[in-house]
């Protein structure tokens, strides 16, 4: 994959030292500590700071506030998932399926998904950042299962999806398995990752029938 930290809509820097990636990686680990620890309501930029070894100012100048700060540790998270090339479509979305199901058994990614989701109900720049920094980026993973799914022949090829279907296809792949995972908290297993890839591609060969 791979977006950089910068990507998220961070503002770019203009002067001082260069940003260090050690130091980003070390700071945005330390967020995913602290909030796993303390929870959304008494993690504190000091805190990260100091589980990090850096200075508070070095947190300041880099992020605004906590909310940036979250999303962005939440962000890397999300950037490590992959599409796998396992031969046909089916088996690319069921592999996807499977790591973002693994990714969001791991204490750090459910903590700090659920805070930033309920913190960003009443803050509308957080929402905005999420958008940016972690739904828009992982939006690449339908855009190249389409393609090499086009180059295989599995879908039409040449014919771009009607407006607004890639957006719907992730839309359906991550709030299922969130709600499933998150909000059911029911396991997310080898048949219930079939039967969900079955209804899904029923679902895309219908919209391919209707725009061919």
């Amino acid at each position: 994959m791979c977006s950089t930290l910068s990507g998220g809509g961070r503002a770019p820097r203009t002067g001082g030292r260069p940003r260090s990636a050690r130091a980003d990686a070390a700071i945005l680990e330390a967020t995913r500590a602290a909030l796993v620890e303390l929870g959304w309501s008494k993690l504190t930029m000091g805190d990260v700071a100091t589980r990090a070894g850096v200075a508070k100012t070095t947190l300041y100048r880099r992020w605004a506030g906590k909310n940036e700060l979250v999303v962005d540790a939440v962000a890397v998270l999300f950037d490590e998932l992959e599409l796998p090339d396992l031969g046909s479509l089916a088996a690319d979305i069921e592999g996807v399926v499977r790591q973002f199901a693994a990714l969001l058994e791991r204490p750090e990614t459910k903590t700090a998904l659920m805070a930033v989701i309920a913190e960003s109900t009443r803050d509308e720049p957080l929402r905005e950042r999420i958008r940016e920094s972690i739904v828009a980026r992982q939006k690449r993973l339908v855009l190249e299962g389409r393609r090499r799914a086009q180059t295989r022949g599995e879908l039409p090829a040449g014919a771009g999806p009607a407006a607004g279907t890639d957006d719907l296809i992730f839309d359906v792949i991550a709030g299922a398995v969130v709600h499933r995972a998150l909000v059911s908290a029911e396991p997310v297993d080898a048949q219930w990752v079939r039967r969900f890839t079955a209804l899904l591609l029923g679902g895309l060969a219908a919209a391919a029938d209707e725009t061919g």
